[in-house]
This record gives structure tokens, sequence and C-alpha cells, in this order.
């Protein structure tokens, strides 16, 4: 069995486990795009030995299904950053709702106390 059917396979289960992830609504539709993006794109590759070997002579690389292991790297560290600025984004978004979350709980004490003091004046009365 050659390297490049062995790494269809692997693809093909994962895109089998992203697609069923969408499907049971643990992973998002807008999140997973980029997962069967790449998951079609080294499918492709994968299965076209000649894409292949044109590429990778392109690329002045010996051995072509090293590039499928390439195209696999490139895709993580383009998804790593993706999800990077996602979480740095929710973390912005964390702070500012964390801030005011304090500033409405203060407001909220201090409305608690200025209707308990209204409310020991009428009692006093």
């Amino acid at each position: 069995m050659s390297i490049t059917l062995v790494f269809f396979l692997i693809v093909g289960i994962f895109f089998i486990i992203v697609i069923e992830s969408v499907r049971r609504g643990i992973l998002e539709t807008k999140y997973s795009i980029l997962w069967i993006i790449t998951c079609i794109f080294l499918g492709i590759l994968s299965l076209s030995e000649n894409l292949l070997e044109f590429l990778a002579d392109f690329a002045g690389i010996a051995y072509a299904p090293s590039l499928l292991f390439l195209f696999g790297l490139l895709c993580t560290l383009i998804m790593i950053f993706d999800l990077t600025r996602r979480i740095s984004s929710l973390s912005n978004k964390m702070i500012v709702l964390t801030q005011e979350y304090a500033l409405l709980k203060e407001e909220h004490r201090k409305e608690l106390a200025q209707m308990k003091k209204e409310t020991q004046k009428k009692e006093e009365e």
C-alpha cells in the first residue's frame, strides 16, 4: 500500500469526523469550513499522483509524498493562526465583559444600599 493511499485514507477518516461533528452540533459550520477545505485539498493531492509529482518537481522536492506532509503542515499552521486570532478576540471580549459586570454589580450594590436606607427611613417614621 503506497503512502499516498494511506494518507488519503487518513484524510478521508478525518473528513468524516469533521462532517459528523458538524452534524451532531459539536463543531460549528463556520469553523469547519477550513477543515473541510483542507481535507478536500489534501485528498485530491493524495489521489492525483501526476499533480503531486508535478508540484513536487516544481517545488524541487525529490520525494513527492513528502509534499503532502508539507501541505498538511502549512494548513495546520494556518489553522493554528486562525484559532489564535479567535482566542485573542474572545479574550478581549471577556475582559470587556468582566469590566462591565463589575460596574453593573457595583451599581446594583449601591441601589440595594439606597433602597435599604429608604426602607429604614420609612420604618422609622
